[in-house]
């Protein structure tokens, strides 16, 4: 099995710069990233699995499951996981354990290091969550992976969604003629009004700095000597 992972890494071409793995299996000249070594911790493990599909996608379609599978192993290092990567390769060579397919195996390995202790973790961050300075599309996007997997749904997550919004946004939103329910209406809504109140904003600042450029201009013209007669 290690001289299995070891021509497959070898295969891949090794490491470019940036995390990106370059080679002749490259396919397209597209640089992917490879997903960050994961330790086996519970609050990493969806996010470990997403960066192994889209590789995966992108660049192992024409490998065996069993190539992917030892190319999805190569990143599991540390802890506990070392523990379990050894005991998934004893199996895997023993023909014990068989996988149809590589998204079978990583849903194994998400019940492994996953299960009640990732939704914990995933409902205590989205608690956490605040827009703060960040723009409403940034915010969204990182509310929906933290509520990914949470087990929040409907209208407590709709409530964690205004709890964590800025208080301007969600006052407007909250007084609006028709009221909002699905989450998906808020995140529309929300979306709207913050794109509006910072191209506000930008047009003030714009019109300040328009008028304040007026004002340093007549305050030379009048402190210029006057001519002598």
């Amino acid at each position: 099995m290690q001289a299995q992972i070891q021509a497959l890494l070898a295969v891949q071409g090794g490491v470019g710069a940036g995390g990106a793995v370059t080679g002749p299996n490259v396919g397209s000249h597209m640089k992917v990233a490879k997903p960050a070594i994961f330790n086996g911790e519970a609050g990493r493990v969806g996010g470990f699995i997403t960066a192994c599909r889209l590789y995966i996608k992108m660049k192992l379609r024409g490998n065996t499951v069993e190539e992917q599978v030892q190319w999805v192993l190569i990143y599991v290092q540390g802890g506990f996981a070392d523990v379990w990567k050894e005991n998934m390769m004893d199996e895997l060579e023993s023909g014990e354990t068989e996988y149809e397919s590589v998204e079978e195996f990583l849903t194994c390995l998400r019940k492994e290091f996953g299960g009640e202790e990732e939704e914990s973790v995933k409902a205590v961050e989205l608690r956490k969550m605040e827009q703060g300075g960040k723009t409403m599309k940034e915010f969204i996007q990182e509310f929906k992976r933290a509520a990914k997997g949470s087990r929040y749904e409907g209208r407590p997550l709709v409530e964690e969604f205004k709890r964590g919004m800025n208080g301007g946004i969600k006052r407007k939103l909250m007084e609006a003629e028709n009221p909002l329910t699905s989450i998906e209406q808020w995140y529309r809504r929300a979306t709207a009004l913050d794109r509006n109140w910072r191209e506000s904003r930008r047009k003030e600042e714009r019109l300040r700095k328009k008028e304040r450029g007026g004002v340093q201009k007549q305050e030379q013209r009048t402190s210029l000597p006057r001519s002598l007669v």
